[in-house]
Order: structure tokens, then sequence, then C-alpha cells
């Protein structure tokens, strides 16, 4: 079966923004030009170096204008098959995004290639549209003084949908996302919620086998969040191929089939969710609140070498200290982790023990929360 979804060593980088490096970059550029004007009208030599060699003025202008860059995406593949949820999660500024622009032909990759149902998204950008539904996060692209109902006939006249078949196609997803009651409303007066919906409808017009959806339950309230997840579901049983981002670990959890974790670029994990929470090193979590901000929480590791540190958390207002590990043998022990927090003089204020959470594999590989 061919992949829906394919990237092939992607990368993608951006000039570093520096505050005020344009403007002197274009002022050592005029001083370099004004220099070399100089030179050629007086016969003047370089000015030699103090190591005594010779350099001249565009030394200056080269190392100035440099090539310095951010590695925003970082030789990332994967591949979406059809009828599959596909995760992506990372901490902001991991590459998400610009991952999901790459894929939707809104940015060019600096390097590598990516592909959807085939096609080349460089090459072939028209036919990768033709087969894409797009959903970004905080898009302000539906027109606010339009009805839902004109949004969708608009954009699918856009979309080169039939004629004959746009209202047709309008009515059936205004009845699929639950706006029917409300089409003829002006989308000013939409909660965000109904924003969301209304893109994914829009998305869905041209009937796409291939669907990038970037947080599409960001800032839902929780019934809006569940009825949207349940549509993601009926379209992935229909055969799309759907490249999810997500803030929220258990949709990703529920949603996805398979899961990648990107951070710095790089993708770190691809697995199902199941099999990345079989990579902590215990079936259990072990969470351990105690009184007041430690910083020789390494005296439970050096006495409990078994002892493996997920999370270390610190309330500086509550004045309590929060450890988040896993141990190898978790039952056997246990004795040994009591005895290291006694011999610590460490004050217990609450002690959990639960099955492992794609967020607790998530801080183990990144260091962070996905919200960080």
């Amino acid at each position: 079966m061919e992949a829906a979804v394919a990237a092939v060593d992607l990368r993608k980088h951006f000039p570093r923004k520096q505050v005020g490096g344009n403007i002197l970059v274009r002022r050592l550029r005029r001083y370099v030009k004004h220099r070399r004007t100089k030179e050629v009208q007086t016969g003047a030599s370089p000015a030699p170096a103090a190591d005594g060699q010779t350099k001249t003025a565009g030394t200056i202008e080269d190392s100035a204008a440099g090539d310095d860059v951010i590695l925003a995406v970082d030789g990332v593949s994967f591949e979406v098959n059809p009828g599959e949820v596909f995760g992506f999660l990372g901490p902001n500024g991991a590459g998400k995004t610009t991952t999901i622009r790459m894929l939707a032909t809104l940015l060019e990759p600096t390097s590598g290639h990516a592909y959807i149902c085939g096609y080349d998204v460089t090459k072939q950008s028209r036919e990768v549209r033709r087969r894409l539904g797009v959903v970004l996060a905080g898009d302000r692209s539906l027109y606010w003084k339009l009805s839902g109902r004109e949004n969708l006939e608009f954009f699918a006249t856009l979309y080169h949908v039939p004629r004959r078949q746009i209202k047709g196609r309008v009515d059936e997803l205004l009845e699929r996302t639950q706006l029917a009651d409300r089409a003829d409303e002006l989308v000013e007066r939409y909660s965000t919620g109904m924003r969301q919906r209304l893109s994914l409808a829009r998305a869905l017009l041209a009937d796409p086998p291939v669907l990038l959806l970037d947080e599409p339950t960001l800032g839902l309230d929780p019934q809006a969040a569940r009825n949207l997840r349940a549509l993601v579901l009926e379209l992935k049983q229909e055969g799309r191929a759907i490249l999810l981002t997500t803030h929220y670990m258990e949709e990703a959890d529920f949603l996805s089939d398979r899961i990648a974790i990107i951070d710095h670029g790089k993708i770190i994990a691809l697995d199902t969710p199941s099999g990345l929470k079989s990579r902590l090193t215990s079936d259990r979590v072990f969470r351990l609140e105690v009184a007041g901000l430690h910083g020789n929480i390494d005296c439970l590791v050096e006495r409990v070498p078994e002892l493996n540190i997920v999370e270390l958390r610190q309330d500086e207002e509550a004045e309590t200290t929060q450890l988040t590990f896993t141990m190898m043998d978790g039952q056997t022990n246990t004795a040994a982790l009591w005895q290291a927090v006694a011999a610590a003089g460490l004050m217990v204020l609450n002690y959990t023990v639960k099955a492992p959470t794609l967020e607790d594999v998530f801080i183990a590989l990144t260091g962070r929360g996905l919200r960080d």
C-alpha cells in the first residue's frame, strides 16, 4: 500500500533574526562600498592587519552578513498511510507547524522531499493541493462578515467543486459538522468551536484523501472537542490519511494509530502509543511529593540506583518538590526507596503509583512538557 503522506529527510532553515542585525549589516555594507570607492579614487592599498597580513574591507561585509540560520526542521522522515491517524507531537518551537506548512505547500523545504499521494509538494504543488484538506492552528481565513453557508459556497467555487454539486456538498458538511441550524448566521457570531468545525468543513469540501490538522481542538470547550474528535475518527474510518498535531496528550493517545515525537527539529521517537509507553523502564510510574524545595534529591538516586527520574518539579509558592520516576523492579525496590527517603530526612506529603502515560514518555524523552 502506497503511503498517502511521505516525508524524506525534510529540512527547513530560517535566517536567525537578531534585533538591529539587519540595520548593522546594511550600515557595514555602505561603509564597505564607501571604502572601496575611496580606495579606487585615491589608489590607496588595503591597510595591513595586526598580524601583518593584508585584509580588505570585503572581509567585514562577509562576516557581518554571514549565513547564520535556525534549523527548524532537521532531517524529518515519516509516512502516513490511508486510514491512519498519525500523531505529531512536540514542545512549542519543535518544528511541528513548519513541517505541516511544508506538506501543505505553504513553505518550500530547504532540502529533502515530501509527497502527497505520490505527488512532489515542490514540483507538483497544484496536484498536491487537490488532494489536501488543511486546518491550521489559529487560522483566520474564514470570512467573518459572511455566513457559514456563504463561506463554504465561496470556497467550494475556489476548490473547483462542480457547480451542480455545491449545494448538496455544503448541506452535507453543515450537517456533519453540526452547523446546519446556524448555517445562515454570520461567522463573527460563531463560537471558537463553531469556527473550528467550519474550518474542518471547508477542508472537506473537495473530499480530499489527506487531512493535515494542526491543533484542531485548541481552545475548544470539552463538548466541542469531544465532537470534533469523534468526527476525526469517522474520517479515518472512511480511509483518509490524517496527520494530527495537538497539545493534548490524552487526545493524541486516543486518536493516533502511531505517534512521532519531534524535538529541536528532529524526530526522536516514532511508534504506536502503547509502544512508546513500553519504552519506560517500568510498567508503573511513581510520583512522590515532599515538603520543601529540595535540591538534594540526587541522594535518592545514589541509594536506589534502579530509580530513573522522569520529572522533577518544584512549587516555590507551596514550597514542595514533586518527583516523578520509574524503577526497574518497583515492587522489590520500594523498601529501598523508603529507606532512602528516611535517610534524606524528607517529609512525604503524597505518594501515588500509576500506569505510565504518554505524557510521562514525552517528558522522559524531551525533558519538558508538551506546552513548554
